[in-house]
């Protein structure tokens, strides 16, 4: 019963924090959404940090796995991976109610803080996927597959935090633009 009541409350906690903001949601929000009480929500974590740190981790493998079949094993070519990629990215981007990457959102609302475990959870998110783009990387025989995962990481990171600025969808085109400029310049 406990994990299922620890579970509820970390689903709950995220939607509000996506929706809000970390500052914006206080323990006794997070309580009534989970329709526990405040003291429950104590047994299971000791601050309000710690809830932000394990609703990331929580999120980790969800986000990881729905990025992974953006592009997924079945696509041998280079150019058609990063297609595949952008294209899955201008889609999510457009979905009802985007409001960006949880896990930079978060990141950016605590900058003042580096030492915070919620930052320790989004740092180990965004490095599983730039390995992730790495190996997939190596996979399809990209010349310097570390810096082309690194490139390509920067232009999905800024490629999502501008489409948040701006609220416009055209930035994945012009990032698959620049990914497909990447790719031919450095596969020689």
């Amino acid at each position: 019963m406990a994990v299922k009541t620890k579970e509820k409350i970390l689903k709950c906690a995220y939607i509000l924090f996506y929706r809000e903001g970390f500052a914006r949601v206080s323990v006794d929000a997070i309580a009534e959404a989970s329709g526990v009480t405040k003291k429950t929500v104590y047994y299971h974590f000791e601050s309000k940090d710690q809830i932000v740190a394990d609703v990331l981790d929580h999120q980790h493998a969800y986000t990881l796995q729905r990025i992974h079949s953006w592009a997924g094993p079945e696509i041998k070519k280079p150019l058609e991976f990063v297609e595949a990629l952008f294209a899955r990215l201008a889609l999510w981007t457009s979905e009802p109610n985007w409001r960006g990457s949880g896990f930079t959102r978060i990141t950016m609302e605590l900058a003042d803080l580096p030492g915070h475990p919620a930052r320790g959870a989004a740092s180990r998110h965004k490095d599983a996927v730039e390995s992730w783009l790495e190996e997939r990387f190596v996979e399809l025989d990209v010349y310097e597959a570390n810096a082309k995962a690194r490139q390509i990481m920067l232009l999905i990171e800024g490629c999502i935090s501008l489409i948040l600025i701006h609220g416009k969808k055209d930035y994945a085109d012009q990032a698959l633009c620049a990914a497909k400029i990447l790719m031919g310049a450095m596969d020689k």
